[in-house]
């Protein structure tokens, strides 16, 4: 399938398209070409829709541009088929780890707005990522990385009449419960499959879903997807460099309650999405 959409968006150079694993939402591959670099294409079975690898390279044109991190090249964004340069996969050293807390600080550091969302809707696996515009960091959170998926089938399906209310009730109380912050670009899926490294090393990140959001949204996308022993050094020196108070790990799970619900979307196993989200409504469920 790569092949023939590679080739019928006009890469006639591929000789082959050898598989490779570790995405979640799309099928992936190596593409050996013809008197030309090897690249990493990826396309969905069904694409969601017309403009899914158009805003994906342009989160990572972002990425770079405004946020001074290294992204792979984009060789073509077609309807149904994204092939990019090739990234290596990352070192196991928390050195490695370290360069990733500076890329991470500079890009939310370098990037303050006083807007949160983005001029144009993207995609979160195969979802669509509302995006649009408001000053209002709680309500957008809210009303486009929380309550948004409710109305999907697999969410209405594994949450009960009480985790929506409750889930509702955390969003009104999120002014109390997290620190005004300012919007920063963010990666907005920054989990550890994310990082990568160029050919000389230094950090990169792929697919993106980005967006002005509070820095916050992509600590806690590293911290609970079970980031390996070594980037331990990524926590410490992020909050060193960023300012970051002590009491930051406790929000983390309100934080991450968005990935959550993405995740309990779009997949048959949630890998306990559905488990953390009950936990993280708990306190707001109705105790009468």
């Amino acid at each position: 399938m790569l092949l023939e959409r590679l080739r019928r968006a006009g890469m006639g150079d591929v000789v082959t398209v050898v598989p490779v694993g570790g995405g979640m939402a799309a099928l992936a591959g190596i593409a050996f070409r013809r008197g030309a670099e090897a690249v990493f294409v990826k396309a969905f079975a069904e694409p969601p829709d017309d403009d899914v690898f158009a805003a994906e390279a342009e989160g990572l044109a972002a990425l770079r541009e405004l946020g001074g991190v290294a992204t792979p090249e984009v060789v073509l964004a077609g309807r149904d088929v994204l092939a990019l340069s090739r990234l290596r996969p990352r070192p196991h050293t928390g050195e490695f780890w370290e360069q990733v807390a500076h890329a991470v600080a500079g890009l939310h550091m370098g990037t303050v707005s006083d807007r949160f969302g983005w001029h144009r809707d993207n995609w979160l696996g195969r979802r669509r990522q509302v995006n649009g515009w408001d000053d209002d960091g709680f309500a957008f959170f809210a009303r486009h990385r929380l309550l948004r998926w409710l109305p999907e089938p697999k969410v209405e399906a594994a949450l009960d009449a009480g985790d929506r209310v409750a889930l509702e009730r955390l969003c009104a109380r999120l002014p109390e419960l997290l620190p005004e912050r300012p919007a920063c670009l963010t990666h907005g899926d920054l989990w550890t499959q994310n990082v990568m490294a160029t050919a000389d090393g230094r950090p990169a990140f792929i697919d993106p879903a980005v967006s002005y959001m509070w820095a916050e949204v992509d600590l806690a996308h590293v911290w609970t997807t079970a980031p390996p022993p070594e980037a331990a050094r990524f926590f410490a020196v992020y909050a060193e460099l960023t300012g970051l108070d002590p009491g930051w790990p406790e929000r983390m799970p309100i934080l991450q309650l968005r990935q959550h619900l993405a995740v309990l979307a779009q997949f048959d196993d949630d890998w306990g999405a559905a488990g953390h989200i009950r936990a993280t409504l708990a306190p707001f469920r109705d105790r009468r």
